[in-house]
């Protein structure tokens, strides 16, 4: 995996879960993910192997956010650690090692010890992306962290030999901004899950979809 482009992040959405990534699969989004905190782990699990269930046969990869034991038992195609989550080491070693493995970065620094342990080979061949971000401030996270701006993008994106999604705070507006910086993938929590309805949400989709092959034309 490398140029994924559109990376949907879901978390609360107005929208029914089964609808909103019905509507994913429908628009061919090739990656998304389920990051919802606030939910016990046995409804995590349930909710997460309906979402499983609908992207299964399609082109959407479903991604769960922070645990790999659930992951594992909804099957589903990889799971994203942040930095206060389950070690990628630890994860390694109870969830199958050949799903798709993303690490958060928040800070220049946090994507520079990334990138070296990939390179020292500390985890072998994982992991398969990283999330570097927030880009812009947000606030989809109860303790937000402070934005890293679009100059440490570039330098991240100039140093990485890993896919990097870039993330926070990206919205139409601001979206060519962080594509200049040479960021293939983005990855977006608020624009998508605020839609209200199912034609709203691929409405936005499909614009997204089209600035990001804009771009790399």
């Amino acid at each position: 995996m490398n140029n994924f482009g559109l990376y949907i992040v879901i978390t609360r959405p107005i929208l029914d879960y089964n609808v909103f990534v019905q509507a994913c699969v429908d628009e061919n989004v090739q990656m998304i993910q389920l990051r919802e905190k606030h939910l016990l782990i046995k409804d995590l699990l349930i909710l997460s192997k309906k979402l499983k269930r609908i992207t299964t046969g399609t082109n959407t990869k479903f991604i769960l956010n922070d645990f790999p034991n659930v992951a594992a038992l909804a099957q589903a195609d990889g799971v994203h650690l942040g930095s206060e989550d389950v070690s990628l080491g630890d994860a390694l070693d109870i969830y199958n090692k050949e799903k798709i493995y993303g690490v958060s970065t928040h800070s220049y620094s946090d994507a520079v010890n990334v990138i070296n342990r990939y390179k020292n080979g500390t985890w072998g061949l994982k992991p398969d992306y990283m999330s570097f971000g927030p880009i812009y401030a947000t606030p989809t996270k109860e303790i937000p962290d402070e934005p890293v701006g679009l100059g440490l993008l570039a330098c991240v994106m100039n140093l990485s030999p890993i896919p990097v999604v870039a993330i926070g705070g990206i919205f139409p507006e601001n979206i060519q901004n962080v594509l200049s910086c040479g960021a293939k993938n983005i990855a977006m929590v608020r624009y998508f899950t605020q839609a209200k309805e199912i034609t709203e949400l691929k409405d936005r989709i499909r614009t997204i979809q089209s600035i990001i092959k804009e771009n790399r034309k």
